[in-house]
């Protein structure tokens, strides 16, 4: 098994995406504008939270597809 590059473009793309998305605040404006207009920035802290885990399941499910499907076709060509 090859692994990637660490001076090819895949890996710099793969390493910003990932840093860049690790602080990514996900949150509408109306949770944002519900949850902070009183004093419980736990709570808006939590929905926030909640909101990072619901958006990476989907994203998770695709990659892992891509993969399968990029190792089945390497897999026939071989």
């Amino acid at each position: 098994m090859k692994l990637i590059n660490p001076s090819g473009s895949k890996f710099w793309f793969l390493f910003i995406a990932f840093v860049w998305s690790a602080s990514v605040n996900a949150q509408c404006a109306m949770c944002r504008a519900a949850l902070t207009s009183g004093d419980n920035t736990t709570q808006a802290a939590a929905v926030n939270d909640g909101i990072v885990y619901l958006m990476v399941i989907p994203y998770l499910l695709v990659a892992i597809i891509g993969y399968l499907i990029y190792k089945m076709k390497k897999n026939k060509a071989s």
